[in-house]
């Protein structure tokens, strides 16, 4: 499945604006974008495109049961 256009910058902006204090799952995540009305069709594509760009650096994931996400601090 392709990556939509700007999905993972509506993510992050999101993740930006709420700032939390630990990492979230992807399940955290897709409330918080629904409470900001974003519309992501699942956990799964939310863990998706932070993975993919968790490849690059912006994102960090922690593993565990489940994954966490975080922005990363770039310079």
């Amino acid at each position: 499945m392709r990556l939509q256009q700007g999905e993972f910058e509506r993510i992050r902006s999101v993740l930006a604006e709420a700032d939390p204090e630990e990492p979230l799952t992807a399940r955290e995540i897709l409330a918080l974008l629904a409470e900001n009305g974003e519309d992501v069709e699942s956990a799964h594509r939310v863990a998706t495109v932070l993975g993919r760009r968790a490849e690059g650096g912006e994102i960090e994931v922690l593993e565990g049961q489940p994954y966490r996400y975080r922005l990363a601090d770039l310079p």
